[in-house]
């Protein structure tokens, strides 16, 4: 009887264990974007990142053409920290075209900003409406997250269609990967990036130029965001003296190539 009872309990606890095995296997191993930084204008890497075949695979791109001196400008839009209007001024008056990911709090927070950012020419890519860890929810809820943005802005804007989305934190695995590729999205990471993002460690307009202007390259995906004063006081002299190299700012929907 003991035996037996050993035996009940055993099989209770396999019963009780195999779905959290099989939910964690389901989730895959997740991975936080990082890249192997440019200098004077040589091409970053991520070959020695470990999601090299990952990414391509599934169609991310964190390059442009690197055979071409174009830059795409893109912008994480987590909530307004006061510094999104003078982005979109500067964008403006240089007549640079961006992309603003935004998530589901800065899309009811600042409607007039939206859809300032479309009437300009501008394009609204998906940063998920709750920014969670992207690896860590089931399919489903990736879908949720993903169409409620993208729902709202279409709402707020016209923008009917969504093609580009990027991962809250950068962080991603193949199943996400996959997952929202087969939602029609293209995971969009970059290959210029600084800490900009802690608004109780800006450090000027200046450091925000070096940062930036050290890492371009041909292709580049460059990665702002716009909570950060620094940015916003460096951005027209990024552009200006960006063009002086001869570097063109292009769309993201204009990207011909993707290069690894």
């Amino acid at each position: 009887m003991k035996r037996y009872t050993l035996l009940m309990i055993s099989v209770a606890m396999l019963i009780l264990l195999f779905p959290l095995t099989t939910a964690a296997a389901d989730i895959g191993k997740p991975y936080h974007f990082g890249f192997k930084k440019s200098k004077n204008e040589t091409l970053p890497s991520i070959n020695e990142e470990g999601f090299k075949d990952i990414v391509q695979k599934n169609g991310a791109i964190f390059l442009g053409d690197t055979s071409k001196k174009e830059l795409y400008l893109t912008f994480d839009n987590g909530y307004e920290n006061g510094y999104t209007a003078k982005v979109l001024d500067v964008l403006k008056e240089r007549q640079v075209p961006a992309v603003f990911f935004v998530t589901g709090h800065f899309v009811g927070d600042q409607p007039d900003l939206v859809n300032r950012m479309v009437n300009e020419g501008h394009l609204i890519g998906n940063h998920s409406w709750s920014h969670p860890d992207m690896t860590q929810v089931s399919t489903e809820k990736m879908r949720n997250e993903l169409d409620k943005v993208k729902e709202q802005v279409a709402s707020l804007t016209g923008q009917k269609e969504m093609y580009f989305m990027r991962p809250p934190r950068g962080i991603f695995s193949d199943r996400m990967l996959a997952a929202s590729k087969d939602l029609g999205y293209m995971n969009v990471f970059w290959s210029v990036a600084y800490k900009d993002w802690d608004i109780h460690a800006q450090r000027g307009r200046d450091y925000a130029y070096s940062q930036v202007m050290s890492q371009l390259h041909p292709g580049a995906v460059i990665l702002l965001h716009s909570v950060s004063k620094d940015n916003a006081d460096a951005l027209g002299k990024i552009i200006d003296d960006a063009r002086e190299k001869g570097y063109e700012f292009k769309r993201l929907d204009q990207l011909t190539a993707k290069n690894y």
